[in-house]
């Protein structure tokens, strides 16, 4: 008998409303390789943390809320990065499919890699997987390095071949001034996103200082602590840059 994957959770929160279409059940995994200095959730960054949780213990809770999704909800799984519990999504989205669940998972991609055994469980993985939520935190590799501590060769790598296999995308973009609002970075981005044949949506993720106040309680330097949030004038220059208008809304069946 096979031992079930565990994974390691964060958080949750039951009615999800910005993390997929519809009313979702959103999970937030433990644990994330990136040190992106806007991030909001830096307690999730250790992989030693969070509540032990097997898929059939996280699916029960989920369906509990069920009755809310209507016919456009589901589940979520977020981070934190959720591709560090890979078998356990895999548990988790499988058993969902076979509830009829529409399956979201929001990623940032770092952890992907065309070696083994990681592409192959990812191969399986988006067997069961309806929809992602894709962070392209820059196109620029460099300030990539600069903004989250990784290079973003993977990043896009992950995309192209989430466009081969025509998996339906949501790319989300933080715009931080100072860091990943330059107009021409911008355009690089909507380039790379126009060759792409799988992007249903695009949004524009307005940096924000929410989550400061968990720097101090963790000990951790906030590097942006002088840059403010971008003005209503950049994130609309953003919008028309990345031609947000031009992708349709993704809509499950």
């Amino acid at each position: 008998m096979t031992t079930p994957a565990i994974g390691y959770v964060h958080s949750t929160e039951s009615f999800g409303s910005v993390d997929g279409p519809g009313i979702r059940f959103v999970t937030f995994m433990q644990g994330c390789r990136m040190r992106c200095e806007f991030c909001h959730n830096p307690d999730t960054w250790n992989m030693g943390g969070g509540t032990p949780y097997t898929a059939d213990e996280l699916l029960a809770e989920a369906l509990s809320y069920r009755d809310y999704w209507g016919s456009k909800g589901g589940i979520t799984v977020s981070g934190g990065e959720p591709l560090l519990h890979i078998d356990f999504l895999i548990e988790y989205f499988k058993k969902a499919k076979e509830e009829g669940v529409h399956t979201t998972l929001d990623t940032c991609g770092q952890p992907f890699t065309y070696e083994e055994p990681f592409f192959s469980r990812f191969e399986k993985l988006m067997e069961y997987t309806d929809l992602l939520l894709f962070d392209i935190k820059h196109i620029d590799n460099e300030k990539h390095k600069r903004l989250t501590m990784h290079g973003n060769e993977n990043i896009l790598n992950m995309s192209m071949y989430l466009s081969k296999i025509n998996k339906p995308v949501w790319i989300r973009h933080v715009l931080v001034p100072e860091r990943s609002d330059d107009d021409n970075d911008l355009m690089r981005l909507s380039d790379f996103i126009q060759s792409l044949g799988n992007v249903y949506k695009v949004e524009i993720l307005p940096y924000h200082k929410l989550g400061v106040y968990k720097y101090a309680a963790l000990n951790i330097p906030y590097k942006l602590k002088d840059i403010e949030p971008p003005t209503l004038e950049r994130v609309e220059n953003a919008n028309r840059l990345l031609k947000v208008q031009d992708y349709k809304d993704y809509q499950t069946n």
